[in-house]
């Protein structure tokens, strides 16, 4: 009787092991928020010249390994550099409360999922 419980067993744990998928991301820049700029009334005889604010550059900082939830998938379009595979965006809301943006090409992913995210940076779901 023993043998056959550690035997379902084994089974089980195999057919749960098969499952599980691991795919590779890379960190995505946060979304920026561009506020339009104001509006600057002045006299016909003036001239008014508004200096111009240079757009912030987002730098990709480094992925931060562990448990999260995705909250939020962005298509992206197909580029030269992913060899013309569709990318995602993915907003995956950590459980430390932080949010990280990564690209992936990884199919099978809705919002809601629990997924982690591994130091050498893959997403396994």
């Amino acid at each position: 009787m023993t043998r056959t419980a550690i035997s379902l067993v084994l089974v089980v744990l195999a057919a749960l092991a098969g499952c599980a998928s691991v795919d590779p991301a890379t960190p995505a820049p946060a979304p920026v928020v561009v506020a339009p700029a104001p509006v600057v009334t002045a006299p016909p005889a003036a001239v008014v010249v508004q200096p111009s604010a240079a757009a912030p550059v987002v730098v990709p900082t480094a992925m931060r390994a562990g448990f999260g939830r995705i909250e939020s998938i962005t298509p992206m379009q197909p580029s030269a550099a992913t060899g013309g595979s569709t990318m995602r965006r993915l907003g995956i809301r950590m459980e430390d409360g932080t949010v990280q943006y990564v690209d992936t090409a990884a199919q099978g992913l809705s919002n809601g999922d629990r997924i982690e995210l591994t130091a050498d940076g893959h997403i396994k779901h």
